[in-house]
């Protein structure tokens, strides 16, 4: 195998920029932005829009679509169209 050639993981906080949740992970990618963390240690910060604090796939607070009305919705716009 190729030597050299694996990116180097460091440690990194995300932030949540829509819950303001933050956690630790490493990661590939740094920042000039830096943070210091619960430990005491400083470590760069990336922000970020959406994660999993703060999506509604993983809050559960999803959005209901009313499926009826956006039916009605087409047929009332395309009536007429193929007929």
């Amino acid at each position: 195998m190729k030597s050299d050639i694996h990116p180097t993981y460091l440690p990194v906080v995300f932030r949540d920029l829509a819950s303001g949740a933050t956690f630790l992970t490493r990661s590939t990618v740094g920042s000039a932005k830096t943070i210091e963390w619960e430990d005491g240690n400083t470590y760069p910060v990336i922000d970020v829009e959406i994660s999993s604090e703060s999506h509604p796939f993983y809050t559960g607070k999803q959005r209901i679509m009313d499926s009826a009305g956006r039916v009605e919705k087409f047929n009332t716009r395309y009536k007429g169209f193929g007929s």
